[in-house]
């Protein structure tokens, strides 16, 4: 009796290359999702920036600021936008660890739009804040 012949390694059965074509499909929607994803988060990071940049000064840095969280506030909550005073830092804080918005550098959204004497240290420090809020919520869908 002979031993069988064994089969060659190349080319690869078609079970075989119906995997691969599987496999690159599946790898090119993850890049392709993953750089989706990455254009928007810039694009919105973007649109955060100019709108706050366009202000003259720290109080309509503030005000340009407020306006867009409650802009993406909306997104979350359709009543959201009409919230004020406390009612809207703490839900500005919602989620968030600790109370970034009520007692940290977020409460000068609070009357900082309305005021003549922002100092541009809290505005930059509330900007960081109100942009990962912003972001946070504007990438939900």
């Amino acid at each position: 009796m002979h031993p069988g012949i064994t089969p060659s390694w190349w080319p690869p059965a078609p079970g075989w290359w119906l995997l691969a074509a599987i496999i690159l499909i599946g790898v090119a929607v993850l890049v392709g999702w993953l750089l989706r994803k990455r254009r928007r988060q810039a694009a919105l990071l973007r649109l955060f920036d100019e709108a706050v940049d366009r202000a003259e000064t720290p109080s309509q840095q503030v005000a340009a600021m407020s306006e867009l969280l409650r802009r993406a506030a909306r997104r979350r909550d359709p009543a959201a936008d009409r919230l004020e005073g406390e009612e809207w830092l703490c839900f500005l804080d919602d989620g968030l660890p600790g109370q970034p918005f009520s007692s940290g550098a977020g409460a000068l959204l609070r009357d900082g739009g309305f005021r003549a004497d922002v100092a541009e240290g809290d505005v930059a420090a509330l900007r960081i804040l109100a942009r990962r809020r912003y972001l946070l919520w504007m990438q939900r869908r």
